[in-house]
């Protein structure tokens, strides 16, 4: 799995700017829990070749007593519980408070690893700005510059290189190994009925459902077969026990529903007919297409809308969520099993387009076909040109393109030369990559022989 960086710290310390460097906003899950007004935010972070899961906290005020202060507090040590490994954000402009003190103690306490990060480091002497934060006990201090970046790579990255454990194959690798189970994770806001869904198709009550958003908490996988064929289901809201439906201390479901999907093969994103697409049905698709899944939309509850209100609602799924136009929306309903063949259809179409060879004369061929109909435009007195394709992965489907001047390909093209692919290769319901190097043909020049 992948490993979960948590970022604490008292409030106004830098922490979403931090985030924000280590993310893109679109990959961004907000959670919005009632009565909560800080939201957290979760996402996925690359450094390099190597991804990662973040989490921006709320301010940590570990003192407080009551009210809001408090549920944010327990909130934020349940994340340092699930972390991998913590960074714990101090201001080098203000200096170290009695608040930084208090949360160092706490951090102490949890057994966690922590990097102490002094932020806003730009324009300091930096041995300075770190030197009264030695007293805190946690080890040597890494001043960094959220806001311009200083810094930042080298931290996370020492941070990867100490929680690495032993390498997890990819389900790329796993099918590659010929597993025949596709690994679907179900995603949606909580209660667009996601439990509901995989009840339906194991026709046994499996998982907790309930009217009351967030009934479930911790990921859960379920086999099953559907018409001859096996399926590994992960309900990525997860089933949190009965006696413990009441518990306080919010869990961090999200890290796990993430966790699931960097795992899945296909995301069947459900969305609730009844209340329409929500920026937060957005923000999860934005991150499952960050993570390259296949996926399928299944928009639920729909035997409950009347013609009109399911014209307006294909209209606002085309108009919000027009960045999934590669994936199959299925209307169903998953309490009365109604499109649910449809579904699973979908979701095989989807994975065997994840996993589809493409074979590099024929990917080549369709890449010099669609230039000789349409021509790159020039640039100045040059035109880009494209010599050969070959596939650099699968689970999204990756084509590496080579050339000259393929800086100079405007995104319009780009996109007129991914439709030519999809359409040749029938890639439905994949996210499809085209990475563009300039260089030569190997293959024309030297012993034949591809560089390694």
């Amino acid at each position: 799995m992948l490993p979960t960086l948590v970022i604490v710290g008292r409030p106004n310390v830098g922490k979403s700017t931090l985030f924000n460097r280590l993310t893109r906003s679109r990959s961004a899950i907000v959670a919005d829990t009632p009565g909560v007004t800080r939201d957290r935010h979760y996402g996925r972070g690359r450094v390099g070749a190597r991804p990662f899961l973040v989490v921006d906290t709320g301010g940590f005020e570990p003192a407080a007593s009551a009210g809001l202060p408090l549920q944010m507090a327990r909130q934020t040590l349940g994340a340092i519980t699930e972390a991998d490994a913590v960074v714990f954000l101090a201001d080098g402009r203000e200096g170290l408070t009695a608040q930084d003190a208090v949360i160092a103690q706490r951090l102490r306490e949890s057994g966690q690893r922590i990097w102490l990060v002094i932020n806003k480091a730009e324009g300091l002497d930096r041995s300075v700005a770190a030197a009264e934060f030695h007293e805190l006990g946690l080890g040597a201090p890494w001043p960094v510059s959220a806001a311009h970046g200083d810094g930042v790579a080298a931290l996370i990255e020492d941070m990867l290189d100490a929680v690495a454990g032993a390498p997890e194959p990819e389900p790329d690798d796993a099918a590659e190994r010929g597993e025949k189970r596709p690994r679907i994770a179900v995603v949606g806001r909580p209660n667009a009925g996601k439990s509901t869904l995989i009840n339906t198709l194991l026709g046994a009550e499996r998982l907790i459902t309930s009217e009351t958003a967030g009934t479930t908490r911790d990921s859960i996988e379920v086999e099953f077969d559907h018409r001859g064929r096996g399926y590994t289901l992960v309900d990525t809201a997860g089933l949190r026990r009965r006696a413990r439906v009441s518990d306080p201390i919010e869990k961090f479901s999200v890290i796990r529903a993430m966790q699931a999907i960097e795992q899945a093969n296909v995301a069947i994103l459900v969305v609730d007919a009844l209340e329409g697409v929500s920026d937060q049905d957005g923000n999860i698709a934005g991150y499952v297409i960050d993570a390259g899944r296949a996926t399928v939309v299944a928009v639920n509850k729909c035997d409950r809308l009347s013609a009109a209100e399911r014209s307006q609602l294909k209209a606002q799924l085309e108009r919000r969520l027009n960045y999934l136009d590669f994936a199959r929306f299925q209307f169903i309903s998953a309490r009365n099993g109604q499109g649910l063949d449809a579904l699973m259809r979908a979701v095989d179409e989807a994975y065997r387009a994840a996993f589809l060879k493409m074979p590099t004369p024929r990917l080549t061929r369709v890449v010099r076909d669609a230039i000789a109909a349409y021509p790159p435009p020039r640039k100045g007195l040059n035109r880009p040109k494209l010599r050969y394709a070959h596939q650099g992965g699968n689970n999204p489907p990756i084509v590496v393109a080579h050339g000259t001047g393929v800086a100079n390909l405007p995104q319009s093209y780009r996109r007129y030369l991914e439709g030519r692919v999809r359409a040749v290769f029938k890639l439905h319901g994949t996210p499809l990559r085209i990475e563009y190097r300039q260089g030569d043909n190997p293959y024309v020049h030297g012993s034949g022989r591809r560089a390694r």
